[in-house]
């Protein structure tokens, strides 16, 4: 079984179409993706709805970098990081692009749903908003 971890915490898995192997079908509504696919082989057909996109340690970072790929290619559709991603990264996959990350349930006993939900404000407090100054850090003191 997996969890499903969104910016409003843990919650069920409501995509019930199933997924087809990258490089298996042209045409499909869901693919699974490895983590060493070159984003530029990612098919964007009309009717794709949702791409998961694999983590096998969290140590590899290649899917946040397929993920801003493909919205910077123009997927709209939802995009979700499956795997060893864990309650750090969050931020960092929201923020390459993903809307969401599949978990297994013992990951999900490790790191609980708190820990998520300290790092679901991912739009606020990171470095870049502070150095463009339009995130809500405190300003600098002195």
């Amino acid at each position: 079984m997996t969890v499903l971890v969104q910016d409003s915490g843990f919650t069920a898995d409501d995509w019930n179409e199933g997924f087809v192997a990258l490089g298996a079908a042209n045409d499909t509504d869901a693919l699974d993706v490895p983590s060493d696919t070159d984003p530029a082989d990612i098919p964007l057909c009309s009717g794709l709805q949702m791409i998961r996109v694999d983590f096998p340690s969290s140590a590899d970072g290649r899917g946040f970098t397929i993920a801003r790929a493909l919205r910077l290619r123009g997927y709209q559709g939802r995009l979700r990081a499956k795997g060893h991603v864990l309650a750090d990264q969050y931020a960092m996959a929201r923020r390459s692009g993903f809307d969401e990350v599949e978990i297994s349930d013992e990951l999900a006993a490790r790191q609980p749903e708190d820990q998520w939900l300290f790092r679901a404000n991912w739009q606020e407090h990171n470095y870049q908003a502070r150095l463009r100054g339009t995130g809500s850090a405190p300003a600098p003191r002195g």
